[in-house]
């Protein structure tokens, strides 16, 4: 995988990390496979003729995770393959990029191989978020970084949408939820071992239903499981 020096990790180099010789040189020649270009030509179809330019969001995702696949890694979207996305769909690349720097679900600096994006808004700082960031770091991760091993890149980011199960984190596509010290700790280090986790809660409950099961409308829930 591509790893650049430390000082340009941030999610703030975005010029520099998206941009250099070498670069260009990995990525320049960037062509869907033969499966994703069969995935790619079905999701251009979706969008009226003249309308392709609105599947600029699922094109740039297909992209980061053949970028992932091949890098062994979460994926990211070096600068040539923003220009093949937008090239495939005859739109300027300016447009592509404006996209691609928008959305937090686009890394546009190369990620390790489990990208754990801590939630670190009110509801799960009040829930003890700052437990999971201390569990993250006594495990080598900084925030910002990727670690020297190439396996997390940790970035604390805005509401992932889960208030309910805070504190919360997201690793790739899994939201891990109603985590503590300890759990998170578990996890990385499952993670970090090749082992397999389970995603969701943390604790005794499914989604986000009460701790313990439910405690209200239990005959309506029997009489429609019956």
């Amino acid at each position: 995988m591509t790893i650049l020096p430390d000082d340009k990790l941030s999610q703030s180099s975005t010029d520099t990390a998206l941009e250099n010789d070498a670069i260009r040189e990995r990525w320049g020649a960037f062509a869907w496979t033969e499966e994703n270009a069969a995935k790619a030509k079905e999701i251009v179809a979706r969008y009226p003729e003249g309308r392709q330019a609105s599947a600029v969001m699922p094109l740039l995702d297909l992209a980061q995770r053949q970028v992932g696949e091949e890098t062994k890694t979460q994926g990211w979207l070096p600068m040539p393959v923003i220009e093949f996305v937008a090239a495939q769909l005859g739109m300027p690349y300016m447009r592509a990029y404006e996209v691609a720097t928008f959305y937090t679900m686009y890394n546009i600096v190369p990620v390790g191989r489990f990208h754990v994006q801590l939630c670190g808004t009110t509801p799960c700082m009040l829930r003890g978020s700052d437990d999971v960031m201390a569990a993250c770091k006594n495990k080598g991760l900084v925030k910002g970084k990727t670690t020297p091993d190439g396996l997390f890149t940790l970035t604390e980011v805005e509401c992932l949408g889960a208030c309910a199960n805070a504190p919360m984190v997201q690793i790739n596509d899994d939201n891990f939820e109603d985590l503590d010290y300890d759990s998170m700790t578990d996890i990385l280090e499952k993670l970090s071992n090749d082992e397999p986790v389970t995603p969701g809660p943390q604790i005794d409950r499914q989604t986000s239903c009460p701790e313990g099961g439910p405690t209200t409308l239990k005959e309506m829930a029997q009489g429609e499981n019956a």
